[in-house]
């Protein structure tokens, strides 16, 4: 018997890991290596083409719908694929990390779906990305048990039926896996490494438990990148043999170009897709970034002051629920992002209510489900969407022809009356320095002031000093936003985080690291497109 081919790609700069050999097999490189093959430079034309019309935006300071794909629009007699049996009904979805403990948590939550996430939720060490496919593999086999070091408390699955249906989120098009490069020395992009290993070795398994391999798409900012993960699609489906549109894709609607092209989006996943989603904080974060140079008009508020009631943000969610139900697929509703505390049920009984609210809202409006970050809040949700949904498993037959929002309704910010504060500066520097720092541990999700954050929640906070800055906000303590004030309100909030947790904790944790970087995209004239691109520079692992 021969030896098998080497692989065609090398890990680089990376420590081995436990159980590695299991997810990095010769024929899942091989297959990741075909990817990027065909692939990337499609990619990396695209990723060119969000610059080129990035700098149209600047120019215009405007958005419209695509006057060249209105006859897709138009046609009403096209539909996506119809929803499998496994997710039909997505009333509650809850989002988390692929670390071990989560994994058997989330899958216990009675959510019905888990976003099990290689995304946002997580920072890209190579542990994270290799023992992330691990423990997912684990799960569908049912070889997956956790005990707490500290507490001693074991965790382990329930039955199948009640486990809920995974939809894994790999990372957006724009990062690269450093330790995974081609014979050119060429790194392979993020995304088809989460998703070649997990399809590779997933596929099949799922197939024969019933579901199937099931996706998030994040950072989407236009049908042609749609149209590029369904070729994605359609190569992976025949080269492990299962059958064409076993795929399903959920689109997030989280840049505002994407918000213009919603219909055409789904057409392009047509026998992929099966529903898009309203993410709330990378919204805000695309608006800010790609409308920065337009002057007072686009200045937002402080993150909390823009609510999802927002006559913009109701344009845009209302948008998405008709399109999404007059194409046949699910619209998914935002996070709860909420974190119940132990110590304080005040804080619990007003956030529950907020949260209740919240949802009450997404299920009248016609959403089929929506997010939480927290077990505790699938009952609410649960609730929220029980009371308008019954026994049916959504609503894509409120079809929400009342609906009719126009181009400029999407970028009205400044139908807000709301204002930039001066707590909000402070808030976005205390959460941008608290998430930096443990995004540079390795941690992705943060519980930072009873809020679960993610990558979305620094990229907003640093967007928003940046936008303030330049655009000369003042305050309503008569402070001028200024490079001068952010740095004064960085330099006391690292202060104060010195003495909450004590020199040790603050000497071995990345404190002026994240304070540093947190400064560096805040500031620099040269607005980076994603703040983990540099951060990634400085991850460690």
């Amino acid at each position: 018997m021969s030896a098998p081919a080497p692989s065609p790609l090398a890990i680089v700069d990376a420590e081995p890991l436990p159980r590695q050999e299991e997810v990095l097999t010769d024929a899942a490189l091989a297959f990741v290596a075909e990817l990027h093959r065909r692939f990337t430079p499609r990619r990396d034309e695209l990723l060119a083409r969000r610059a080129e019309r990035r700098a149209e935006i600047a120019r215009t300071s405007t958005l419209d719908f695509l006057p060249e794909t209105a006859a897709i629009r138009a046609d009403d007699s096209w539909k996506v694929a119809p929803a499998p049996a496994a997710l039909n009904d997505r009333r509650v979805e809850i989002t988390g990390p692929t670390d071990r403990k989560m994994t058997i948590n989330a899958l216990n939550s009675g959510a019905k779906v888990w976003l099990a996430d290689f995304e946002d939720a997580s920072a890209p060490t190579w542990e994270n990305v290799v023992l992330g496919q691990v423990n997912l593999i684990d799960a569908y086999t049912r070889n997956i048990d956790f005990t707490d070091p500290k507490s001693g408390k074991s965790y382990a699955l329930r039955p199948n039926e009640e486990l809920a249906t995974v939809v894994m989120r790999p990372r957006g098009w724009h990062l690269n896996e450093r330790h995974l490069v081609d014979a050119d020395g060429t790194p392979v992009p993020g995304a088809f490494v989460d998703f070649g290993l997990y399809f590779f070795h997933n596929a099949q398994r799922l197939l024969d438990l019933g579901k199937g391999p099931y996706f998030y798409l994040p950072k989407t900012e236009s049908h042609l990148e749609a149209r590029l993960w369904n070729d994605v699609f359609v190569f992976a489906q025949d080269y492990v043999g299962i059958p064409q549109g076993t795929i399903r894709a959920t689109v997030l609607i989280e840049t505002i170009t994407a918000a213009y092209e919603m219909e055409e989006i789904l057409y392009e996943l047509r026998d992929h897709a099966s529903g898009l989603n309203a993410g709330r904080w990378d919204y805000l974060f695309s608006i800010v970034k790609n409308f920065r140079d337009g002057g007072a008009r686009f200045v937002l508020p402080d993150r909390n002051a823009v609510t999802m009631t927002a006559p913009f943000m109701r344009a845009y969610t209302e948008l998405l629920v008709r399109t999404c139900h007059k194409r046949g697929a699910h619209a998914i509703g935002g996070m709860a992002a909420f974190i119940p505390s132990r110590r304080d049920a005040e804080v619990n009984k007003v956030a529950f209510e907020k949260v209740r609210a919240d949802k009450d809202r997404e299920a009248g409006d016609g959403f089929d489900g929506s997010w939480v970050a927290h077990p505790d809040l699938v009952p609410i949700a649960m609730e929220s969407f029980d009371k308008v949904l019954g026994d049916k498993p959504n609503q894509k037959d409120r079809l929400r022809e009342d609906v009719h929002v126009e181009a400029a309704d999407l970028i009205a910010v400044d139908s807000l009356d709301a204002k930039p504060t001066y707590n909000g500066l402070v808030n976005a520097v205390q959460v941008g320095i608290r998430y930096i720092e443990a995004w540079l541990r390795g941690l992705g999700a943060v519980a930072i002031f009873n809020l679960m954050e993610d990558a979305a929640t620094a990229e907003i906070s640093r967007s928003q000093i940046w936008q303030w800055i330049n655009a000369g906000v003042e305050f309503e303590n008569g402070d001028r936003a200024t490079p001068e004030l952010a740095r004064k309100v960085a330099a006391e909030e690292l202060s104060e985080i010195r003495k909450e947790i004590g020199e040790q904790a603050f000497a071995a944790g990345h404190w002026q690291e994240a304070h540093d970087l947190l400064l560096k995209v805040s500031l620099d004239e040269n607005y980076a497109d994603f703040l983990t691109l540099p951060a990634y520079e400085q991850l460690a692992g």
